[in-house]
């Protein structure tokens, strides 16, 4: 019984495991038929602009709340403090580095993740991925390579416009709903803010666009049979990467506060 019990206990575990095996397997394949000639432009271009149309509005839309959020919480503490001055500062570090890069993650792997999914999941199932193995075509530098390149390139351009609109949004309320001085605001930003704090904005919104793209396109070739299949690998896929976002975000930040020392320091 003990046994039976144990088994069934390290079950779940070695299935993680093993599908984290597999997707690591998925990423190197995707590194080394990055360099296979040749490569699929005309693919690449369609999947970007299709991954950048499902995206750029929520993403936009987004932006502006989480911005304002994060300004009108970091004045109101600030405030409190006594330090007004840096309120811009605060609000656009922590923009910049922690929330345009997560929100970009997570509307990537909401919207175009889903999409890749779904897509992948549905031409699975259609035995349209075994049919092109015969044929000679490898799916991985035919579908997966473009799809996953695509993800990291409007993963970095939306993130820039997250920065952009947060910024912007973050100003407006502090400005006019906080009664707080344009000048003070841009002052702090520019006295504290260096630019590593956008590098490594935009390397997160590369690796996170990476992680999405890698998983959705696993789970997207490993369906279970049927359309209920390919359901549950497109809420699946959206799952797995969240909570793999928020990992990588955590390690990415402690390297770069650990190599990176505060400007003044």
């Amino acid at each position: 019984m003990a046994s039976k019990a144990q088994s069934r206990l390290m079950r779940p575990i070695n299935g993680g495991l093993a599908q984290a095996g597999n997707i690591f397997e998925l990423f190197v394949d995707v590194f080394r038929k990055l360099f296979v000639r040749p490569f699929q432009w005309r693919e690449f271009i369609e999947q970007s602009w299709f991954i950048a149309s499902v995206s750029i509005l929520p993403t936009a839309l987004v932006a502006i709340p989480f911005g304002a959020v994060v300004s009108l919480q970091t004045g109101s503490l600030i405030k409190q403090l006594g330090a007004e001055s840096f309120t811009g500062a605060v609000s656009v570090l922590a923009t910049v580095q922690q929330a345009a890069p997560v929100v970009t993650a997570l509307l990537i792997a909401g919207a175009a993740g889903s999409a890749v999914a779904a897509d992948l999941g549905s031409r699975t199932i259609r035995e349209e991925i075994d049919a092109m193995q015969v044929l000679g075509i490898d799916p991985i530098q035919r579908l997966v390579v473009p799809r996953v390149i695509g993800m990291v390139l409007v993963a970095i351009l939306l993130n820039g416009l997250v920065s952009v609109v947060g910024i912007a949004g973050g100003y407006f309320f502090n400005v006019f709903m906080q009664d707080g001085t344009p000048g003070a605001y841009l002052s702090s930003f520019s006295a504290l803010a260096q630019l590593p704090d956008l590098y490594v904005g935009e390397l997160k919104a590369a690796i996170f666009g990476l992680i999405a793209g890698v998983i959705a396109c696993y789970k997207g070739l490993h369906p279970n049979p049927g359309p209920k299949g390919v359901g549950e690998a497109v809420n699946q896929s959206v799952v797995i990467t969240f909570l793999v976002l928020f990992f990588a975000n955590l390690i990415l930040t402690l390297v770069y506060l650990q190599i990176v020392p505060p400007k003044g320091a």
